[in-house]
Parts: structure tokens; C-alpha cells; sequence
């Protein structure tokens, strides 16, 4: 995954009028802590940072002043109604560093004729160098057949990654389409 970069201002005014006429200016207020450092309260600005978050897990390379933060999202705080970002909680990170991170699970291939997939999770929590997160997780069913069960310690993860999710939880389920329904009793004597 790529890094994304963002430029940030320090902010030295707090409180819900301070995050207002920040928001109005197209600015989206943040908080960067981690590593036992203070928190530093910054602005981002809004597009970009709108941007940038449309990925899971984003990369974001902030430069505050002139140093430059590497951060992951760890809480984004939307809009109910609008969607726009309210405010947005960063995890300072540095690289090499191994961080806990859920990546989405993609389905990929098509399972026998005349079943179904039921999909359990639809992502899993895996280990992973910061820099070096993955956008998805392939699972494969081409061809899978009837009465196949995909646990997470089934699925081959990307280099580097070690899973953190339950071993034995199930990923996907391959079912039979053709379901037969037993008749009620009732209706048999209904149709006699």
C-alpha cells in the first residue's frame, strides 16, 4: 500500500465552536498520539483526508511543520446524515513496525453448479508490517463443492501477514442450491 500525503496545522484552539469553524473552513480536526508521546491536535484538510480515508486502513504521511508523521486511522468520526468527516483519530506508526489491522475478505472464483456461498466474515484480523498492509484478502472457491467449509486458518494470507483471527472461524460456507422442502402435515391432508 502507498503512503498518502497530507499536510497539517497544528491547533491550538478546542471545544465543539473551535472544531465548527474548523469544519467550515473545509478542515477536518484530528489527534495524533502513540508510542507514549503527547497527543498533538492538528487540522487536515477535508478533501484530501476525505480522499485518502476511501481506502481501509490508509497510510497517511503527515507533515506537520516540517516533520513527517507516518499514521494509521484508528477511529473516523462521520456526518450521520451528510457523511462528511467530523473528526478523526490517527496512531503514530513507524516503519517496520507490526501492527493488528482488519483487511477485507474478497471471494474470488465461482463454486460447482447447483451450490451457494454463505460468507461468514467478510474480514480478518492479520498481523502485518505498517507500510506494508493489504487492501484484500483473495479467497479462493473456484469450483468448491457442496458441504466445503473455508476457516481463517485455511486462507492463504499475503507475505508477511500472520493471523490474529480464530484459526477455526468460519470464512465461507459452500451449500447445496436445491433445497427440498419436506411437505406439511396439514396440507397433505388438505390436497386427499
Amino acid at each position: 500500500m502507498s503512503e498518502v500525503k497530507l499536510s497539517a496545522a497544528p491547533r491550538t484552539e478546542f471545544g465543539k465552536g473551535a472544531a465548527r469553524r474548523l469544519r467550515r473552513a473545509h478542515q477536518v480536526p484530528a489527534v495524533i498520539y502513540g508510542h507514549g508521546t503527547d497527543p498533538v491536535h492538528v487540522s487536515l484538510p477535508g478533501h484530501e483526508t476525505m480522499l485518502a480515508l476511501k481506502q481501509n486502513n490508509a497510510l497517511l504521511s503527515l507533515d506537520i511543520e516540517g516533520t513527517a508523521t507516518l499514521t494509521l486511522p484508528k477511529a473516523v468520526q462521520r456526518d450521520a446524515i451528510r457523511g462528511f468527516i467530523e473528526h478523526v483519530d490517527l496512531l503514530i506508526v513507524r516503519r517496520g513496525e507490526k501492527v493488528t489491522v482488519d483487511v477485507a475478505v474478497q471471494i474470488v472464483g465461482d463454486s460447482a453448479p447447483g451450490t451457494l456461498l454463505e460468507s461468514s466474515l467478510t474480514s480478518l484480523s492479520v498481523e502485518v508490517e505498517a507500510t506494508n498492509i493489504p487492501q484484500l484478502i483473495p479467497v479462493d472457491v473456484q469450483g468448491a463443492e457442496a458441504g466445503t467449509l473455508i476457516h481463517a486458518g485455511d486462507v492463504v494470507l499475503p507475505e508477511g501477514a500472520t493471523l490474529v483471527t480464530d484459526a477455526e472461524a468460519l470464512v465461507v460456507q459452500v451449500t447445496s442450491a436445491s433445497v427440498e422442502m419436506a411437505p406439511a402435515e396439514g396440507a397433505e391432508g388438505a390436497e386427499a
